[in-house]
């Protein structure tokens, strides 16, 4: 799959079809654009590698996914609005635009977004907790905390480092459901059955907050593109290009 720049900016990702791009795909933490080969098939559609995955640069301080939307608005600006498909935090992200930046967005399609704080997670470690608050009362040193976030924290949060780690935590610790009412494109939920880190009650909640939006449920999927989540989702787009 050949590389492209979205328009002229730094942005880079997988390049679907010949014309310009119509779809605009963002991926999942710790993933990267290669995850839509199959979803994106037969369109023209850029699968964007977000600032610090893949081979994309980190960016250069810890970015809100409010951030990685405003970047990612000056690049299509000027430019036909895209459809947005968005996975997991590529979804956090295209929410993001689609309700700072609504002329960048033409129609949302999103999967595994966690709306819900800590969906479907278990409660930290109680070492863990006993040490956040040991820290915040100056007991024990940052060394010490950073001992027990490294033992205790989750796969990602052990896997991220420098920059990306803090992201990581920025995004975990925000709130979508305010942007999602503000969002005026039309939205498509794609959702697996039994997507664990983002479980189907925070998707059926969503739909009290988005003006538009429909639900489709995929029997026996989880959280990974893969399947018959794949083509759910290749379905919802062909679907919007009717």
């Amino acid at each position: 799959m050949a590389l492209a720049t979205l328009w002229d900016s730094s942005f880079v990702g997988e390049k679907h079809g010949e014309g310009n791009p119509e779809i605009i795909a963002l991926h999942g933490w710790g993933r990267t654009g290669a995850d839509f080969s199959r979803v994106l098939a037969g369109t023209n559609a850029l699968a964007l590698h977000l600032p610090g995955f893949g081979s994309a640069p980190p960016p250069p301080e810890p970015w809100s996914t409010s951030e990685y939307a405003d970047h990612l608005a000056q690049a299509l600006e000027g430019h036909p609005p895209a459809v947005l498909v968005g996975h997991s935090f590529g979804g956090r992200v295209a929410l993001r635009l689609a309700a700072r930046h609504p002329a960048c967005v033409k129609a949302l399609v999103l999967t595994g977004v966690p709306f819900l704080a800590r969906s479907g997670g278990a409660k930290p470690h109680f070492a863990f907790r006993l040490g956040k608050r040991a820290r915040k009362l100056g007991l024990i040193s940052e060394t010490r905390m950073e001992e027990l976030r490294n033992r205790y924290g989750s796969t990602d949060y052990r896997a991220a480092q420098g920059v990306m780690r803090g992201v990581l935590v920025k995004a975990i610790g925000e709130d979508y459901f305010v942007d999602a009412a503000t969002v005026r494109a039309p939205v498509t939920l794609v959702w697996g059955e039994n997507d664990g880190p983002a479980p189907l009650l925070g998707a059926q909640k969503s739909l009290e907050y988005f003006p538009q939006a429909t639900l489709r449920v995929v029997p026996g999927a989880g959280h990974l593109l893969e399947g018959n989540l794949e083509e759910a989702l290749a379905q919802a787009l062909r679907d919007l290009a009717d």
